[in-house]
């Protein structure tokens, strides 16, 4: 039952998110530059809940923002479904508990999905390549998803701890029963 609820939450936080970059991270750019909060969002789904629940809701959630406001359906979807497949292998190989981690973490998949994209972008649509203006375009996107995980890490804690709780079962396996 917390599982399902947990999962209604997550569902419904994915909203929220929508609607916040929709509508209010608008009016706060730098550059025309906006924080990417699905990136957050789903990289804290595949450290805190699991690879397949992060993959799936990736993909899920890629292909919903695609289908609202993308020019080709499923990169944004590829892109975030890699993005909480590559959680779930950075959980077991760093710790949650840092804040300097979880902001390492947030600006390394910020790039890899901008750089995805961008490469999707230059190959689908035939753009000229811009590095300047992309490096750009990438380095205060980045800042701006370092800055949100500097001021939402408590929360992102908290809610994260409870639910592994729920989601992820330690077992330790003895040699004697």
């Amino acid at each position: 039952m917390k599982k399902i609820l947990t999962g209604i939450a997550i569902i419904i936080t994915f909203f929220i998110i929508y609607f916040l970059q929709a509508n209010f991270f608008t009016w706060f750019t730098i550059n025309g530059v906006m924080p990417n909060l699905f990136v957050i969002f789903v990289l804290w789904i595949g450290l805190f809940i699991g690879k397949k629940t992060g993959l799936v809701c990736g993909l899920i959630f890629g292909i919903y923002i695609d289908i609202l406001v993308g020019k080709s359906i499923g990169i944004s979807g590829i892109m975030l479904a890699l993005i909480g497949l590559i959680a779930e292998y950075i959980d077991k190989n760093f710790s949650k508990d840092s804040r300097l981690t979880i902001m390492l973490i947030i600006a390394a998949s910020t790039a890899i999905y901008e750089i995805g994209i961008y490469v999707f972008q230059i190959i689908k649509w035939g753009i000229n390549i811009e590095i300047l203006a992309f490096l750009k375009i990438l380095l205060i996107e980045i800042l701006f998803n370092v800055i949100l995980s500097i001021i939402l890490y408590p929360i992102i804690q908290k809610l994260g701890n409870f639910v592994e709780s729920q989601f992820k079962t330690k077992t330790i396996l003895t040699r004697y029963f």
